[in-house]
């Protein structure tokens, strides 16, 4: 039955749009290195107090000369904007802000993008703002759609299998093929956190953070034989797989148990609200489980599993989401799932999959392993 690789994030499905969403707020000036680069080439005209601090998040609300803030940092803030504030906007992914061009208050909109320059307001929850840097929500949007085309077109991904770290090298199982991941001095890496598998919440890597059955995504040009990639961008991260039917279901507490199939262990499961949970209907079930029972395939079982994994990967995206309440004792589900620290005794919901009852029948061994899928580029392309 589908059942856990130990540190692969085999399962995980990232949508496309939480995968790119606010990509520029990580690469762009509402990082906080690039704040302070884009900061201190801002004109001498303008200086920035040296008591001044600095509030960035997304606009939820305009009422005059205050906007309520979500900051990055999970608070609301009524930023107060002073009448003789500078507005100014930003492209996206710019870090310089002598590219800016002058806005005005009213250019800002629910949505956009938002870097606050003042002092906390006299109120809780208030912020004096003297300066606001611009990036609208649809300049965003156009970039994000433009990340997920380059990464369909140009990304592939897998579980780790072999890392070279004299050339730099990253060997992938991709379906029942092999795939060379080159990288190089040039090459931007990321790595997921055991909590989110949001390309948002990445944090930069290296090529030294990648272990044997990691999942991974590569974004570059491929080889004319498509054996090999050059990637300009990889995005890795070490999630665990589990599989089974569930033992318990408790509304209290979000948590639910099961028995991985592969372990024979009794886990338990934190299912919060930035769990992704799909239901997969019987007929693409049932067409899953014989493609990952099948042993005519090239590279036998083993093979077909991963390359039936593979494939439901790429449809998870699509599927029917559900809740919480949706689950019962006794579904029979597929969960990819990560420690929030080491050796912790609950796992914390990533993806959970159910509909999966034909699959699990069709392996009842184990081996089936699944890879994410990014920008919509499916593992086993």
């Amino acid at each position: 039955m589908a059942t856990r690789t130990n540190t692969g994030l085999s399962g995980v499905v990232v949508r496309s749009g939480i995968f790119f969403s606010f990509c520029c707020v990580l690469i762009g000036l509402f990082s906080a290195d690039a704040d302070n680069a884009a900061l201190a080439q801002a004109p001498a005209a303008a200086p920035v107090a040296t008591a001044s601090v600095a509030q960035r998040g997304t606009v939820k609300a305009v009422a005059g000369s205050t906007l309520t803030l979500a900051t990055d940092a999970g608070q609301t803030l009524a930023v107060n904007v002073a009448a003789n504030a500078k507005v100014l906007q930003l492209a996206v992914g710019s870090t310089d802000l002598k590219t800016a061009t002058a806005a005005q208050l009213s250019d800002i909109a629910v949505g956009d993008r938002l870097l606050a320059i003042g002092k906390a307001g006299d109120a809780v929850g208030s912020f004096n703002a003297t300066r606001l840097v611009l990036m609208k929500s649809a300049d965003i949007a156009q970039m994000q759609a433009q990340q997920q085309a380059d990464w369909a077109a140009r990304g592939v991904g897998g579980i780790v299998s072999a890392v070279d770290p004299s050339n730099g090298a990253i060997t992938l199982a991709v379906g029942a093929k092999k795939l060379v991941v080159n990288t190089s001095a040039k090459t931007q890496f990321k790595r997921f956190s055991s909590a989110s598998v949001k390309y948002e919440d990445a944090k930069p890597g290296t090529l030294a953070d990648i272990q044997v059955k990691d999942q991974l995504q590569a974004r570059g040009d491929k080889s004319a034989d498509g054996g090999s990639i050059t990637a300009e961008e990889v995005v890795s991260g070490s999630f665990q797989n589990l599989s089974g039917l569930l033992l318990s279901v408790d509304a209290a507490t979000g948590k639910i148990t099961l028995k991985d199939l592969e372990t024979k262990k009794i886990v338990t499961v934190a299912v919060t609200s930035n769990a992704d949970i799909r239901n997969l209907p019987l007929m693409m079930a049932n067409r899953i489980a014989a493609r990952s029972s099948g042993g005519g395939q090239a590279g036998g079982a083993d093979g077909a599993r991963r390359s039936a994994g593979a494939d439901l990967a790429q449809m998870v995206a699509r599927l029917p989401t559900s809740t919480f309440a949706e689950l019962h004792k006794g579904d029979a589900v597929m969960i990819v799932a990560s420690e929030p620290t080491p050796g912790a005794s609950v796992l914390n919901a990533i993806t959970v999959l159910t509909g999966v009852d034909p699959i699990l029948t069709a392996n009842p061994n184990g081996g089936m392993s699944l890879s994410m899928s990014l920008g919509g580029s499916g593992g086993g392309e």
